[in-house]
C-alpha cells in the first residue's frame, strides 16, 4: 500500500536493523522501498540491498556533499546504472546549506566542483533514460538553472525526475513541475514549523506526488528525534492525507502509482 521512495539502508543506523525493518515495513503496510546511493564506494552494498530483497530498489550517485570521495564520470554511472534493479541517478543536485560554517569558511563560488558533478549526473541520466533524485537545500536557483542549461524541461528526451525531501517555497514546486519534475514529501511535513511546506503539499498535483522517510534521518512526529525507517512512511501519507481531506490508505495508493511510473515500471 505505501511505498518509501528514499531511503538509506546500506547506513549502520538501519544495516544492522534490517530483518527487524522488514518486519515492521510489512506490519506498516509498507511494501517497497527505494535504496539510495549517496557515494560509488557504498553502491555495491546498496545494489545487493535490492538484489537480494524484491520489494527493494536502488540508485547510484555521489551526493553533492560528499567530499573526498570516487568522483563519478558519465561512463561510470551508465555502467552502474545497467545493472539490475537500478532505476535511478542519484541522490545529485546542490547543497550550499550554512556553507561557511560546513564548509571551512568557503563560498559558493568555490564550489563549481559540486555543479559539475551535478551535470555529470544529469547527463548521465539523460543517457540512460533513468530519473534524477534531486536534493537541493539552499541552492534552488543554481539546481534549476543547471537543470535547465542541461535540457531537462519535461520534454522527450528529459530524464525528469523528483526532487527529494523538498522543503522549498511553492515557486520552486511550480518550477520543478513545470519542469516535468514529481515532488517527494518526507517526516518534515509533520513538524511543528513547517506550516508554510504543508501549504505546498496541500497544493502539488496529487500525480506528481511522492512520500519519503529519508531514514534514518527526520523521523515523522510522533517518533521525532528517533531513528526513522521506511516502516514510518504512513506517518507521511497520514499528513499529507490530512491537508487534501483523503484517507492515508487513497494517498498511499496515489504515491504507490507514481513511484511505479516514475521508477519502477519499464525501468527495470
Amino acid at each position: 500500500m505505501f511505498v518509501d521512495s528514499h531511503c538509506h539502508l546500506s547506513f549502520p543506523e538501519l544495516a544492522s536493523q534490517l530483518p527487524q525493518i522488514r518486519q515492521a515495513m510489512a506490519a506498516a503496510q509498507v511494501d517497497r522501498a527505494l535504496c539510495i546511493c549517496t557515494t560509488l564506494e557504498e553502491f555495491e552494498t546498496v545494489h545487493a540491498l535490492a538484489l537480494d530483497h524484491d520489494n527493494f530498489w536502488a540508485s547510484v550517485g555521489v551526493h553533492p556533499d560528499n567530499e573526498g570521495v570516487t568522483e563519478p564520470t558519465v561512463d561510470r554511472l551508465l555502467e552502474l546504472a545497467a545493472r539490475p534493479r537500478v532505476v535511478a541517478i542519484g541522490e545529485t543536485g546542490l547543497d550550499y546549506y550554512q556553507m561557511e560554517e560546513r564548509k571551512g569558511g568557503r563560498s559558493v563560488a568555490d564550489l563549481d566542483w559540486q555543479r559539475e558533478r551535478f551535470r555529470t549526473h544529469i547527463r548521465a541520466a539523460r543517457r540512460c533514460g533513468k530519473p534524477l533524485i534531486i536534493h537541493t537545500r539552499a541552492a534552488s536557483d543554481d539546481t534549476l538553472a543547471i537543470l535547465r542549461e542541461e535540457g531537462e524541461d519535461g520534454s522527450p528526451g528529459s530524464a525528469g525526475g523528483v526532487f527529494h525531501c523538498f522543503t522549498e517555497t511553492a515557486e520552486v514546486a511550480r518550477a520543478a513541475l513545470d519542469l516535468g519534475f514529481y515532488i517527494s514529501f518526507s517526516g518534515i511535513l509533520t513538524f511543528k514549523s513547517a506550516a508554510d511546506l504543508r501549504e505546498v503539499a496541500r497544493s502539488v498535483p496529487l500525480e506528481r506526488l511522492l512520500i519519503e522517510t529519508d531514514s534514518p534521518y527526520l523521523a515523522p512526529v510522533p517518533y521525532r528525534g528517533k531513528v526513522n525507517n521506511p516502516s514510518y512512511v504512513p506517518y507521511v501519507a497520514r499528513q499529507i492525507a490530512e491537508l487534501r481531506g483523503m484517507t492515508a490508505e487513497a494517498i498511499g495508493d496515489v504515491t504507490s502509482r507514481n513511484f511505479e511510473r516514475l521508477f519502477t515500471g519499464a525501468r527495470t
